[in-house]
């Protein structure tokens, strides 16, 4: 079955398995989605994930990351929201980056130099399309 919108697939997965405590989700790889999985193990909201090749398409498994104890545990990432969707597209210039939560959280830009967080896009100076937003 096709997907129209893979990203907040993702994305759903994710905050899913936060709300239920699963150590690890699993979920359909493409370029994209590892991509925005290497941004978020940069950022330290998950601890690791792993592309596993199966038949008849590439498996990505996000270990998710908790702090705390058994009785006071909670996940590090709090929210999630998909910001640009496949009906409408949200672009933004170099100057008009978003701040998330005054810089604690991330926005997760793609750029002609590739995916990577709203504060790299404003050092490299590119603006681009805003994937999603992640506190």
């Amino acid at each position: 079955m096709t997907m129209s919108d893979p990203i907040a697939d993702m994305l759903t997965r994710i905050r899913n398995a936060k709300m239920r405590f699963h150590p690890t989700v699993s979920m359909p790889t493409s370029k994209v989605k590892v991509a925005v999985a290497d941004v978020l193990k940069a950022e330290g909201y998950i601890e690791d994930y792993q592309v596993i090749p199966e038949k008849p398409q590439a498996v990505l498994q996000i270990k998710m990351k908790y702090v705390g104890g058994r009785r006071d545990r909670r996940a590090v990432i709090t929210g999630l929201e998909r910001v640009s969707r496949p009906g409408r597209r949200v672009y933004v210039g170099k100057g008009k980056i978003p701040w998330v939560l005054s810089g604690m959280g991330v926005a997760i830009i793609t750029t002609s130099k590739g995916i990577m967080t709203g504060q790299q896009a404003r050092r490299e100076g590119v603006g681009g399309e805003v994937l999603c937003r992640i506190w």
